[in-house]
């Protein structure tokens, strides 16, 4: 003879809670994973969870902060470290399916030999390059700023224009000073070959008295950067985008017309 057992629906509804429960705890824990993985992003490496294209045909090289060179700078201080350029600059060259390189800058400057080197490299490339100058684009970025095959500064932005100088122990004798000197024609020569600017008025400026506090040099600002020839045009990152898809079509017609 079977017995009827009845069911029990409060256990049923009990083991329902529990695993309805789980099931929230779990997608809560998934959330909170995701959103201290990006809170990670933004504060390491200053990455938001921007959708980006699939197939970009263009490379953003960004140079933010003090060029650091052969010295390690302080933790402290906001770098961008050469070592880490000269493979994306490689790269660009490299890859087929990058066409184009706009480089970005807001930076004070620093190792004249690492900025000259990223500025060669970036002058060497064979595909179209842009440089915008947001913020500033001070002292050895300006070798930077320039070596691309067209330029872009913002309204606001300045560029500063000093003499090449040493930091820490300097050897007062005269080989030290003509190597400074030798140093400086490096940089005088990039610039005047990759711009518009004369070489006398570049100099000029480079030693004008009076402009920068306890300091020679001047402090350049937008519209007047592309008076003195030194940037191409006053703009923004459209203007430069536009310009960087002109040049690459450029190009892809000047090819179609090769073969």
């Amino acid at each position: 003879m079977y017995e009827t057992i009845p069911l029990d629906h409060t256990r049923n509804s009990e083991v329902k809670g529990v695993f309805i429960m789980n099931s929230n705890k779990q997608e809560t824990k998934e959330k909170d994973t995701t959103s201290s993985s990006l809170v990670e992003k933004i504060q390491q490496l200053g990455q938001a969870n921007v959708p980006q294209a699939p197939d970009s045909n263009i490379h953003v090289l960004s140079i933010i902060g003090q060029v650091e060179g052969h010295i390690q700078l302080p933790p402290q201080n906001k770098t961008t470290k050469y070592e880490h350029l000269i493979p994306q600059i490689i790269a660009v060259e490299q890859n087929p399916k990058i066409e184009g390189l706009v480089v970005v800058l807001n930076t004070v400057g620093g190792d004249v030999e690492a900025g000259l080197a990223l500025a060669e490299m970036i002058a060497s490339l064979s595909k179209p390059t842009v440089s915008i100058v947001l913020g500033g684009g001070h002292s050895i970025g300006v070798p930077i700023a320039v070596a691309t095959d067209y330029s872009f500064i913002a309204p606001s932005a300045t560029m500063t224009i000093h003499p090449v100088r040493l930091t820490g122990l300097v050897i007062g004798v005269p080989q030290t000073f003509e190597y400074i000197d030798k140093m400086q024609e490096r940089v005088i020569h990039f610039v005047t070959s990759h711009s518009n600017i004369k070489e006398e008025k570049f100099k000029e400026l480079m030693f004008e008295k009076g402009n920068l506090t306890r300091d020679i040099g001047t402090n350049v600002v937008g519209q007047d950067a592309v008076q003195y020839g030194l940037i191409n045009e006053v703009g923004g990152i459209s203007g430069a985008m536009a310009k960087l898809n002109e040049f690459i079509d450029q190009t892809k017609t000047s090819e179609e017309l090769i073969q």
